[in-house]
């Protein structure tokens, strides 16, 4: 549960500095950039996250790769998660920050599992049925999923909306008993 509150608490502190210093967007664009270095190096993450190096050897590390590449709001965050032992938590933290700006602009993100990627135009679809029940934007992510047999499931905001096969067999075998 403490996990949770580490990604919520420096999640809105960042959206927040970023609103007072006006780079909301800035820090959204070099978030994702940061993420995406630590999923495709994931030993440099490994070796900012561990106990076993000393948090100035990784902050000469962290100084080195992004200083003056990206906003020092972001690499002095890093610096801040590293004093404390949470680097490992920087991509939920980014999510959180994505989450709240998407909020900000009125939209929320989901998920779509589908058997098979879902064309454009039946994602643009299902993300305007899903936004008039939740009476917002709603930008969703398809996933394909081969256990749910066909049709789809959508989960936004905790919601699920389960419209498969597999949920439809199940109350059917359901209502047999």
């Amino acid at each position: 549960m403490a996990e949770l509150t580490v990604d919520l608490t420096y999640g809105q502190a960042l959206f927040e500095a970023a609103q007072e210093c006006n780079k909301v967007d800035v820090f959204a664009e070099e978030g994702r950039a940061m993420v995406d270095i630590f999923r495709n190096e994931p030993e440099f993450l490994e070796f900012i996250a561990s106990p076993v190096h000393a948090a100035a050897e990784k902050k000469e590390t962290v100084s080195k790769v992004f200083e003056g590449r990206v906003s020092q709001e972001l690499v002095n965050l890093l610096y801040v998660l590293i004093d404390k032992g949470r680097a490992k938590h920087f991509e939920r933290i980014i999510k959180r920050y994505l989450e709240l700006l998407d909020e900000s602009h009125g939209f929320s993100r989901g998920t779509i599992y589908s058997v098979a990627p879902l064309t454009d135009a039946q994602l643009a679809s299902i993300e305007e049925q899903t936004g008039k029940l939740l009476k917002k934007q709603v930008k969703l992510e398809n996933l394909i999923d081969a256990t749910i047999i066909g049709g789809i499931k959508v989960y936004v905001e905790g919601k699920m909306i389960d419209a498969s096969i597999q949920k439809r067999l199940i109350s059917l075998a359901e209502t047999l008993k």
